[in-house]
């Protein structure tokens, strides 16, 4: 049975919806999201009828389409999913979805080796792998990084949209360091990814409105606030990290030139995957080569660095050398042999 492009947006956006266990949708809720998202992503304005989003959701739960979707009714009025971990997105990929990702995939293609879409080379390699070990039936062939366990994700397109609408989010986030969660009116401004774990940077609208970096995987819930949205008027987002590994910047740091040393069996990795863009050489040495970066000083530097363990030495500025040295002494005491253990 063909399926059109508006009823796949309609499934998509019923699934999100669905699986959202902190709000409970009624029929006219889900209503609304449909008819948002067709705004969105088609530009239709019409809205969509009842006996389309019920005919809908008969349609997920049957197999006609793979899903069989556990759709229940709570009291009569709310819709959920009776299995908590499902989503339409986990089930096997049927013929039709193989033929629209294949088409996909083939227009992406012809965008491979513009300079403007170097981005999508990695996306295209993993849609056509996808694709080749589905009609095949065999393994992948190509083995990208992912974390399954990973947190935090179902907030992605909620944020986005949120972003793109420029609606204020009322949230509850809990930090690693807090004891308890904490709710709040928010304004996103930017999602970013850094070690596939997500964050959004935005400002906490209230009276002394601060810049925010928050951590998707410590996001409890999103709620649609009333609160007038603030555009963003001081950053210019597309340069807003370029000074800094990772995500932990403040407003005003500024950055400094880091000076490393690498011995020579390390130094050919350093050279073909540079810790930042602005890596240059500055000379070699008889044991290794001198490098630096111009960056701001963070908790994400810092574990770079020491990821390389007795394999760098951080030479300047003073006050990162300090603090590598620091770190390296808390962590030699852990390795420190307590008198008695080990037979001695």
């Amino acid at each position: 049975m063909p399926v059109n492009r508006n009823a796949l947006i309609r499934y998509r956006t019923l699934d999100q919806c669905l699986q959202n266990k902190f709000k409970k949708w009624t029929l006219e809720d889900l209503i609304e999201a449909c008819s948002e998202a067709l705004y969105e992503y088609q530009g239709i304005n019409t809205g969509v009828s009842r006996r389309t989003i019920q005919a809908d959701m008969e349609m997920m739960r049957s197999n006609k389409l793979g899903y069989e979707a556990p759709i229940v009714v709570i009291d009569k009025k709310f819709y959920t999913y009776s299995d908590k971990n499902y989503s339409i997105t986990n089930s096997p990929l049927n013929q039709q979805d193989m033929q629209v990702l294949t088409e996909v995939s083939d227009l992406l293609k012809q965008f491979k080796g513009f300079s403007h879409f170097t981005d999508l080379n990695e996306m295209v390699s993993k849609l056509e792998d996808k694709i080749y070990s589905q009609k095949m039936h065999s393994l992948p062939i190509v083995d990208f990084e992912k974390n399954d366990n990973l947190k935090g994700l179902e907030w992605i397109e909620v944020i986005r949209k949120a972003i793109v609408a420029k609606k204020t989010m009322c949230i509850t986030y809990r930090s690693f360091k807090a004891r308890q969660a904490s709710t709040f009116c928010f304004n996103g401004y930017l999602l970013k990814e850094y070690r596939n774990r997500w964050f959004v940077l935005g400002m906490q609208h209230d009276r002394n409105p601060k810049l925010m970096n928050l951590a998707l995987d410590r996001i409890q819930t999103i709620e649609e606030h009333e609160a007038d949205y603030r555009e963003n008027e001081t950053l210019d987002l597309s340069t807003y990290y370029n000074d800094c590994i990772g995500v932990t910047k403040s407003l005003g740091q500024r950055d400094c030139e880091v000076i490393f040393w690498v011995d020579n069996d390390n130094a050919p990795y350093v050279i073909t995957k540079p810790l930042h863009h602005t890596q240059k050489l500055l000379r070699d040495e008889s044991d290794g080569k001198i490098f630096s970066i111009k960056v701001i000083l963070n908790f994400e530097l810092e574990r770079e660095l020491l990821g390389f363990g007795a394999k760098m030495r951080v030479l300047g500025p003073r006050i990162l050398v300090k603090q590598m040295k620091a770190q390296l002494n808390k962590t030699l005491e852990l390795y420190t042999v307590i008198k008695g253990e080990d037979g001695d």
